[in-house]
């Protein structure tokens, strides 16, 4: 279903003739024609000919009658392709009739395990944690529609020196009353009032200094506690996940803890291996390519100088545990570009070890921050994080208004459901619809805009789809033929062919802002043909095949809404 894929394939055997090798015909969109080639340019020096000679001996020698209307050769070069209305009719009429939209499963499926969102537990998820979040469902959701068995890992922080001060918090709070506290989700105050207390008493230090030990020594009462403290704070996290409508659920929970075990082992390959060294008394992997701005080596500390081990371990414990025992080839750490640096260097210490051989490859998904209207990091009015669930209800709370204010025939329920759908869309649609290595501005105007690139206007282009077949009273007949007469017909028709490509791009790329700027065009392009084709006043084979665009225009808005999380209500 891929035109663009189609055209070349018809242009490559073209190009190799007249070239004698094989030539990428370089086919793109054009604003000339449906499709350009370019590639004759790039041929013109190694023949010794002109292009536009070139380009005219590929017209000839292509297999294109069947498939383009017209066969141009423009400028300096250029090869234009006006597909015909056959042609495209035809290949909408099979995305009518295909459930998948003409997007395959994947041929050679994969095991991926996607880590996003990893909070602390006893920590209160805010604003940082939203980027993560989104960004990591919407790869968990994308691959596995394609059809790759699809691991989701939070990687929780529940492990380490902090615990000893919460865990000795707790013990002076009693059991009871410090569930009591954390089940209220004021995990923030909770870690807080540790922390005043760590920092004022040196009783207290010393306390969680000895409890650190005993956790990590397997003490049965110590572990009690610990685990009222991490279950507590999962019950929390679920309710944020709910909320925010994303997949991540109880069994997707992977603590540092859970690698615990795997730490010592992993260093010992990493010493068998060679691959140790000491510096200034602790164990180090020196990755190749990892120095500093004074040109000295930079080490990645596994083992610290006291015997405990660092961040590198762990993450490179959960590596070699997701490679060797889970079977993934496809890693992806859904994490901030801040830590680009740390996982360079993790990467490559786990390819000196043989963790990450072809296929297995792991991939950084990195992504910017979320700026306030100041264009510094988003603030709360006291200057502190913003809370994700204040975020997120204020999303719905204004999307609820809003949809009461621009309909007011819905009922109390339908617009909360309306106001959820519109308001966690936004925000989710916000992130997902820039270049995720670049920071973004917190903009709720924009965000729940009905015009624009936003999620609003696609839910509403969605809605307005809907309610043709409300107004109806009757479903498309996906084998109803295709006719092309208007341009707005044809510019809709060709959108409607390009999803599957788009989705397939997303996939390898995880740039996510491919995804919606083409369903953004598809919204678009919906809008000029709604406003000049009238679908219901049509009459006979040219309302049928209306219908048809209509509703495949539904499924397509809907499916690719869906990849990234986001609902689509049928009233808006």
């Amino acid at each position: 279903m891929d035109l663009e894929k189609l055209l070349a394939d018809r242009l490559a055997p073209a190009f190799a003739t007249v070239a004698g090798e094989p030539v990428d015909p370089a086919v793109r969109r054009s604003q000339h024609a449906d499709f350009q080639s370019d590639a004759a340019l790039g041929l013109a020096r190694r023949l010794g000919r002109p292009p536009r000679e070139i380009a005219a001996e590929v017209r000839e020698h292509a297999a294109l009658a069947d498939l383009c209307a017209t066969v141009e050769v423009s400028g300096p070069g250029f090869l234009n392709l006006t597909v015909a209305d056959g042609a495209l009719g035809g290949l909408v009429s099979a995305l009518a009739a295909d459930p998948r939209l003409g997007v395959p499963v994947a041929a050679e499926p994969e095991t991926v395990v996607v880590d996003y969102s990893a909070p602390n537990v006893a920590k209160e998820m805010h604003v940082g944690h939203l980027r993560s979040t989104v960004i990591g469902d919407a790869a968990a959701r994308t691959l596995d529609w394609l059809g790759h068995r699809v691991l989701r890992a939070n990687h929780l922080g529940d492990w380490g020196t902090p615990f000893g001060m919460l865990i000795e918090h707790l013990v002076d709070l009693g059991e009871s009353e410090a569930a009591r506290e954390l089940s209220m989700g004021d995990l923030d105050g909770f870690y807080q009032a540790a922390r005043v207390k760590f920092d004022a008493d040196a009783t207290f230090q010393e306390r969680s200094r000895r409890r650190v030990v005993a956790l990590q020594g397997g003490d049965p009462a110590t572990l009690r506690w610990w685990r009222l403290l991490v279950t507590q704070s999962e019950s929390y996290f679920l309710t944020v996940y709910d909320l925010l409508d994303v997949t991540l659920s109880a069994a997707d929970f992977r603590g540092e803890s859970s690698y615990h075990d795997l730490l010592a082992p992993t260093v010992e390959e990493l010493d068998r291996l060679g691959l140790l060294r000491r510096s200034d008394g602790a164990d180090c992997v020196f990755p190749p390519g990892s120095v500093g701005r004074d040109g000295e080596p930079l080490p990645l500390i596994v083992r610290k100088s006291d015997g405990g081990y660092g961040y590198p371990a762990t993450d490179l414990a959960a590596l070699r545990h997701r490679t060797g025992t889970l079977g993934a080839t496809r890693l992806l750490y859904v994490v901030g570009l801040p830590q680009r640096r740390h996982f360079e260097m993790v990467f490559a210490a786990a390819a000196q070890a043989g963790w990450l051989a072809a296929p297995v490859r792991a991939e950084h998904v990195g992504f910017g921050s979320i700026l306030g209207p100041d264009g510094r990091m988003l603030r709360s009015r006291a200057g502190g994080s913003v809370k994700l669930v204040g975020l997120l209800t204020e999303a719905v709370e204004r999307a609820t208004a809003l949809a009461r204010e621009r309909n007011p025939e819905l009922g109390e329920a339908e617009a909360a459901e309306v106001g959820r759908a519109v308001g966690i869309g936004a925000i989710k649609y916000a992130d997902l619809s820039g270049d995720r290595h670049k920071d973004y501005v917190l903009d709720w105007e924009r965000m729940l805009a009905l015009d624009g690139n936003t999620a609003p206007y696609l839910q509403y282009a969605y809605s307005r789809v809907r309610s043709i077949f409300r107004r109806a009273g009757v479903a498309a007949r996906p084998d109803a033929g295709l006719l092309l007469a208007e341009p707005a017909e044809r510019a809709l028709a060709m959108e409607l062919v390009g999803f599957a490509p788009v989705v397939e791009e997303v996939a390898g790329s995880l740039e996510f802002h491919h995804l919606t700027g083409y369903l953004n065009r598809l919204a678009v392009a919906f809008s000029a043909f709604y406003e000049r084709c009238p679908v219901l006043r049509a009459e006979g084979p040219v309302r049928e095949s209306r219908l048809v665009l209509c509703d495949l225009t539904a499924r397509v808005l809907r499916q690719g809404l869906d990849l990234i999380g986001i609902r689509t209500p049928e009233r808006l």
